[in-house]
């Protein structure tokens, strides 16, 4: 089936290439704006809900070890694409980080690595084809998955299918499924404060958002000056570094994300 899919997405790929070109950055409104509509009603009646009890239930100090559990786990996709992109320094320092991290940080729990210095490199195969030069295609919003493109979402495909972070654990099927929707609810609980910042039209925000993010995180914080005048510049606080584990100045930290304070208005995020 993901084969399916990812020979779909490929395709679509390769079709936007000459196309994109005279378009606009999303020429297919209608399908997201829909495919946003539903994404969102999940996320109010299921995801939210969940998050918001994880985050009420479960300790700070929890949360950010969890946390750096799945952003260690994610250090395997980013040595190997920091490897495809040629950049050699970056992929010493992922492998480093995974090593420390996975042995004296107890599988992560702790960011060892950021202690000794070492910096956290995130990178996916969307931001690889984007270094190899391909041309993001237009804006995509996936049913479940959210904010993406035709070019990020055939790199998703690819991750799936071919990069396993769960493989070194040894786990079955069961407690796949267990951590990765750890890994979901994980991940929403964090952004739970983030949707104060929504202002005006939520799909226009986030849209806009997500590709200015996504040019800075391509071109490593320097996108052209073409790319930014359709997706901006920005300087990656909304970009998926914001999900970066090093917890501040210790391997805990004091991320005000966590805060049990946290007042995040009653509005429904689509990822």
């Amino acid at each position: 089936m993901l084969n399916v899919i990812g020979s779909l997405f490929l395709s679509l790929l390769l079709l936007s290439q000459a196309a994109v070109a005279a378009t606009e950055e999303d020429p297919w409104e209608g399908f997201n704006r829909s495919m946003f509509t539903f994404n969102d009603a999940i996320d109010g009646a299921v995801l939210k809900p969940i998050a918001k009890g994880y985050k009420a239930v479960t300790p700070n100090p929890v949360q950010k070890g969890v946390s750096n559990f799945f952003s260690n786990l994610g250090e395997i996709g980013n040595i190997t694409n920091n490897l495809l992109q040629g950049k050699w320094d970056e992929t010493a320092s992922s492998t480093f980080r995974f090593l420390i991290n996975s042995t004296a940080g107890w599988f992560g729990i702790f960011d060892v690595a950021s202690e000794l210095g070492l910096k956290h490199y995130k990178e996916d195969f969307g931001q690889t084809l984007g270094y190899w030069g391909v041309s993001s295609g237009p804006y995509l919003v996936l049913p479940f998955f959210g904010p993406s493109t035709v070019r990020d979402g055939s790199g998703l495909v690819v991750e799936y299918t071919y990069i396993d972070e769960t493989e070194a654990l040894n786990l079955n099927r069961d407690d796949k499924l267990g951590l990765m929707a750890l890994d979901v609810v994980d991940t929403r609980a964090r952004l739970l404060s983030a949707e104060s910042l929504i202002v005006g039209d939520r799909y226009s925000f986030i849209r806009d958002v997500y590709l200015q993010s996504r040019a800075y995180d391509v071109y490593d914080g320097n996108p052209p000056r073409k790319e930014q005048s359709h997706e901006g510049s920005v300087d990656g606080s909304w970009g998926e570094d914001a999900n970066d584990d090093s917890w501040g100045d210790d391997s805990w930290g004091d991320d005000d994300a966590f805060s049990n304070n946290d007042q995040p208005e009653e509005t429904s995020w689509s990822e």
